[in-house]
């Protein structure tokens, strides 16, 4: 099977809110233009396209055949769909490159939290029968995962200001932060609680936004890109739906999907975690030390695009690569409750 790489990336600013529908093609088109014009391909050129969004996030049936007018349908085009995070898609991209289907393929993810209320959205993808129901915010469920651990002695409250002020420190300074306030995790420990024994600064802003990744044979990807992010590893695993049947405190299906990608010598990790005391989980999951830089972007933490973010993790990570800062770098995504399922995608630059 041929190798494969990422040979481009572009997202869309994390902004509060967005006018315009709930279809992304607003969003899609300057992205869409801009990463064709920064790899040199045409619409044309495109063996598959394959995007991530959700029909309950934009209120509407099938609303991912809506945001395809932002690529224009003739000539024909060669495209599918994940109802998930666009991380998703690009698994399903690699794997028709991979499998000589296509030579070229453009991954694109949209979220319009904006829309509705996000937080009650989200129970939808609870277990239907016995939580479902009972209507638990997203947030309210990370506070139980949150609680869980810091009783356990797993993490502290200041560990998690920290994180918080670290990401914030790091948005700043690449110009991406969609938070403002302060960098000083002390001062954070004296902000109130929204879900005990979260605070603002430890959930992810609701964002809207858009990302795109552009994925290479190994053939094609040395005519695009001097330096491509191959990918040496790309897995996922799920774990139950059922919250009381897995512990919140471990995320198991992270640390095996992180085993069989090959986590060796990861310089950057950008990892997807839309509440503070997660990113401390997931390190823990996968094994980084203090060697790694965790989130250099600002991650989830300053911006949080449904349905996009956990692929701009991979296109924030792939461009450290193809730009030379970094050789071998990891991104991970999420999708589900409390770390319900998760992907590793481990990336380098080869001479």
């Amino acid at each position: 099977m041929t190798d494969v790489a990422v040979v481009g990336f572009a997202q869309a600013p994390n902004v509060r809110a967005t006018r315009g529908t709930t279809n992304g093609v607003e969003m899609l088109v300057p992205i869409f233009r801009e990463v064709l014009a920064d790899t040199g391909l045409a619409k044309e050129e495109i063996g598959f396209w394959c995007s991530g969004s959700s029909d309950y996030l934009a209120g509407r049936a099938f609303s991912f055949i809506a945001a395809v007018d932002a690529i224009g349908a003739f000539p024909p085009i060669n495209e599918s769909h994940v109802e998930m995070d666009a991380a998703w898609a690009l698994y399903e991209a690699w794997v028709k490159i991979r499998t000589g289907e296509v030579d070229t393929a453009l991954v694109y993810g949209f979220g319009k939290s904006s829309a509705g209320d996000l937080r009650r959205t989200l129970a939808l993808q609870l277990d239907p029968y016995s939580v479902a129901p009972l209507w638990p915010d997203s947030v309210s469920i990370a506070g139980l995962q949150a609680r869980l651990g810091l009783d356990a002695g797993d993490w502290t409250e200041r560990d998690m200001a920290a994180v918080a002020a670290r990401s914030r420190a790091a948005a700043t300074e690449n110009r991406s932060a969609q938070v403002s306030g302060s960098v000083d995790a002390e001062a954070l420990l004296g902000e109130p609680y929204i879900a005990d024994p979260l605070r603002a600064h430890d959930c992810a802003p609701i964002s809207d936004g858009a990302a795109v990744v552009v994925l290479a044979s190994a053939d094609r990807a040395r005519e695009i890109r001097e330096r491509p992010a191959w990918i040496t590893g790309l897995e996922h695993r799920v774990e139950s739906g059922s919250l009381g049947s897995r512990d919140l405190r471990r995320s198991v299906s992270t640390t095996a999907a992180a085993r069989a990608a090959g986590t060796d010598g990861v310089e950057v990790a950008e990892l997807h975690a839309p509440f503070t005391h997660q990113e401390i989980l997931l390190r823990q999951a996968i094994g980084l030390d203090d060697s790694v830089a965790i989130n250099p972007s600002g991650g989830a933490l300053c911006g949080n695009p449904m349905f996009a973010a956990g692929l701009a993790r991979i296109g924030e990570a792939a461009a450290r690569v193809m730009d030379g800062r970094a050789g071998r770098v990891l991104a991970h995504a999420t999708s589900g409750p409390a770390l319900q399922q998760n992907l590793v995608c481990v990336m380098e630059g080869r001479s």
